[in-house]
């Protein structure tokens, strides 16, 4: 029950989030620097928080704060090399997502985390929590039986000036749109619920919004359990809504929220005849600790305590990014993907626009879109 000493890298919106999450941890994390290129911005995040370390390098952090971890809440471009570059250091990091721009940036860790003897995890923070938990273990078990058909829906709504940031909606700074940086959360718990999937194909469309991306993709599924699952990842739906449903042989699993949720965001239905034993078997389960990243911190204190691997570490983080990509290579080749294709050599290996490819289609569906739009006036 040691406490960890903690540092962030990155002083924009999703660090405060960590910051005030750190807090919610028991004693078990002790804030002691920070990190940003902004001298202003790193003065008032260190100031509120009360973090006595403030570094404007990465370099110059973990040679004088001398972290247990580092969270990395800077900009998607950025995490592949500052995580390479504490992992290095012997400083175990939690990255935001997404972890890495690429399969072929991401397998760059494995020699990492060997050089440093230290563990990379991704901030996956909907797998954590008491509930998602329970759902875990009973999805496939005999009281909810068999998982059959399921749905995982990320309906956002980003107006034209969330993209004035210059590194946002581009393939360099972003790897991608909704499918990368918004979309992954929900679909990383779905992997996480049903387990490995086998094929996926998909469609992704730039609808509306003045970006390089897409703005909406969607998705067909095959799991290797059997399940077939439909995957919506969407910046254009006004009524934003965060939902997951998986149907199983005796009971309906759904989760909706927005950005995050508690144990009550979950209905548990059970199929006629079933009742006593759902009913059962899901208030026999814990369900007192809601999700969210404090969660998740304690989770990787509770690992780093005992030697075990990070949760969400950079085996199961490299699956979620796996399929990511093989979403965009469907999308972008016409052609359904299969687990295991995406390998070096293979055009989305390098990146999720596939050498291009990706940019070039999405022009085209811009383009037919306005004619359309033309058309219809």
């Amino acid at each position: 029950m040691r406490t960890y000493r903690v540092a962030i890298v990155g002083t924009g919106g999703i660090a405060a989030v960590h910051a005030d999450n750190l807090t919610r941890t028991n004693g078990r994390a002790e804030l002691v620097a920070a990190c940003d290129v902004d001298q202003g911005r790193l003065d008032a995040f260190a100031e509120k928080h009360s973090i006595p370390g403030m570094y404007l390098s990465l370099a110059d952090l973990l040679a004088e704060a001398k972290p247990d971890i580092v969270h990395l809440c800077t900009p998607p471009m950025f995490h592949i090399g500052q995580a390479i570059e504490c992992l290095e250091a012997g400083v175990h990091v939690l990255s935001e997502k997404p972890p890495a721009l690429s399969l072929a940036d991401f397998d760059r860790l494995e020699t990492a985390q060997a050089k440093g003897g230290a563990q990379f995890s991704c901030v996956f923070q909907h797998r954590f929590g008491d509930a998602a938990a329970a759902a875990r273990r009973l999805i496939g078990g005999g009281d909810f039986g068999r998982p059959l058909v399921a749905r995982c829906d990320t309906l956002w709504y980003r107006p034209d000036s969330y993209w004035e940031l210059p590194w946002r909606g581009t393939w360099e700074a972003e790897g991608g749109g909704p499918t990368m940086g918004h979309g992954i959360h929900q679909f990383d718990l779905l992997l996480h619920l049903l387990g490995p999937w086998e094929e996926i194909t998909a469609i992704a469309s730039r609808q509306a919004r003045p970006t390089s991306t897409e703005d909406l993709s969607a998705a067909l599924v095959r799991f290797s359990n059997g399940a077939v699952a439909t995957i919506i990842n969407s910046l254009l739906s006004p009524r934003e809504t965060s939902d997951i449903r998986i149907d199983c042989e005796f009971a309906t699993v759904e989760l909706s929220h927005l950005y995050g949720y508690s144990t009550d965001n979950w209905t548990i239905t059970a199929a006629p005849g079933h009742e006593d034993q759902v009913g059962t078997a899901w208030n026999g389960e814990p369900l007192d600790q809601g999700s969210g990243h404090a969660a998740q911190f304690l989770a990787m204190y509770g690992a780093l305590d005992a030697g075990r691997p990070l949760p969400a570490g950079a085996d199961s983080a490299r699956q979620t990014l796996e399929f990511a990509a093989a979403l965009y290579a469907s999308a972008f080749t016409g052609k359904s993907v299969h687990r295991g294709e995406i390998v070096t050599g293979h055009p989305f290996y390098g990146g999720m626009d596939g050498e291009g490819l990706g940019a070039k289609v999405l022009e085209e569906t811009a383009f037919n879109l306005t004619a359309l739009k033309a058309t219809s006036v």
